[in-house]
């Protein structure tokens, strides 16, 4: 497992490492990774010595009379001692050294706010108006449940703290929504290869894309060591890991289904209620690999957003785009954009896609390479960004299309596939 930037990179730029860190509000420490890669250097240069003049004084032997050989012998067995211990030495070393690469923050864009959590972030556009309501607009719980579409209480009886049944009108709803979206990429975007990946990962998914080790508490483990990933992003970005591309192939686009999971660490006294923060949910996620070029990046990062941006519209959402502060970036992430769409109940914006760019932090990882048109080799960009989360969703819809007698309007881009244009008892 490489880490995410490459170690002389890293020693040439220790105060660009330090800022990065300061400003994703990381504790990091560059010194301590400077001593750890100079004593693998030396053990590395130990080893190698001792394996060079083994291998010199077995020529030697082998070359030797034979009355001599088995006195020279002798000579080796202690050399060979050597040779193995200071293999040991490096492998050792080698392990606390790719322990702390693999906590190195990547170095965030110069545009990236300040600030240590998500209150710092910055509104870049807004789109749309707030739905006026002449009644008391009800959150999506009491609606779902007054028109049948879900049923929490059997959901937590089931399925523990978060669960949750979709049925009827709800479960179609659901259904509604990712026919929307596969028929949004297959006719707008299809330059978007479909696919469907899988939830349960190997940690070296997780490592690679760079949710372990931080992300540990927020990941669900089998028995048998694998974990379930909370998005589709891992499995895709892993299926073109160690694969050497040509610059011709890229970039590389794809729209990936799958189930996805998070324990929601640290979030249990938030939104407890309803279908915003669940544990086990479906994701179509965009994902893009493009030439290890700045402008590149920030091109289809612009790209993935305007597409999330083009299917809210769509669905006649009110919503805002902020721009991530440093402290809500991940340890990988070079930039990040959130949108927020409007919740009438909360009088509030509530997450709905995240938008972001790694430059090469995941394919240096997963070693992702492609060829330039001199036979080069370079590490891949990597970006991603939500299409759409279900059921999350479906409290923005419910909401939004709600009227005064209870029944919920349909999208009308949704109701080819829903076939109905209130969802009543």
């Amino acid at each position: 497992m490489r880490g995410m930037l490459d170690i002389k990179f890293i020693r040439e730029n220790p105060d660009l490492i330090k800022e990065a860190a300061r400003k994703k509000h990381i504790s990091f420490d560059i010194n301590a990774l400077v001593k750890i890669d100079d004593e693998r250097k030396e053990a590395l240069a130990l080893f190698e010595n001792a394996r060079a003049e083994q291998n010199k004084l077995s020529d030697e032997v082998g070359r030797a009379d034979p009355k001599d050989r088995a006195e020279m012998a002798e000579k080796l067995k202690p050399l060979k001692e050597q040779v193995q211990n200071a293999e040991e030495q490096v492998r050792e070393i080698t392990k606390e050294w790719q322990a702390q690469m693999l906590q190195v923050p990547n170095v965030p864009d110069v545009s990236v706010p300040e600030g240590g959590d998500d209150s710092s972030n910055v509104e870049v556009s807004v789109w749309g108006e707030k739905p006026k309501f002449d009644f008391a607009p009800k959150d999506h719980v009491e609606l779902m449940q007054n028109l049948e579409m879900a049923d929490f209480e059997k959901g937590a009886e089931v399925s523990g703290f978060r669960g949750y049944f979709l049925k009827g009108d709800g479960a179609l709803l659901q259904f509604a929504l990712w026919q929307f979206v596969t028929e949004f990429f297959r006719t707008k975007k299809s330059e978007y290869e479909f696919m469907v990946v899988p939830s349960l990962v190997r940690r070296e998914t997780l490592l690679g894309t760079g949710y372990l080790p931080q992300g540990e508490d927020d990941l669900y483990k089998t028995q048998d060591g694998e974990y379930l990933s909370g998005t589709a992003e891992v499995a895709t970005m892993s299926y073109f890991s160690d694969r050497v591309f040509s610059v011709s192939e890229l970039p590389i686009k794809r729209i990936a289904f799958s189930t996805a999971f998070r324990r929601e660490a640290g979030s249990h006294s938030k939104d407890v209620k309803g279908l915003f923060r669940v544990h086990e949910f479906h994701k179509f996620e965009q994902v893009i690999l493009c030439e290890a070029n700045h402008e590149t990046s920030v091109a289809h990062h612009e790209e993935l957003l305007k597409n999330a941006e083009e299917l809210l519209q769509a669905l006649g959402l009110h919503y805002h785009t902020v721009a991530n502060c440093g402290g809500d970036l991940g340890l990988g992430q070079v930039k990040k954009y959130d949108i927020e769409a409007w919740v009438p109940s909360q009088s509030s914006f509530k997450e709905t896609h995240s938008c972001s760019y790694f430059h090469d932090f995941q394919s240096r990882r997963l070693n992702i390479k492609y060829k330039d048109t001199e036979g080069k080799s370079h590490f891949a960009h990597s970006l991603n960004n939500t299409a759409l989360a279900t059921p999350r969703i479906l409290q923005h819809i419910v909401e939004n299309y709600q009227q005064a007698d209870g029944t919920v309007r349909v999208p009308g881009v949704l109701v080819p596939y829903i076939g109905k244009e209130v969802i009543g008892k």
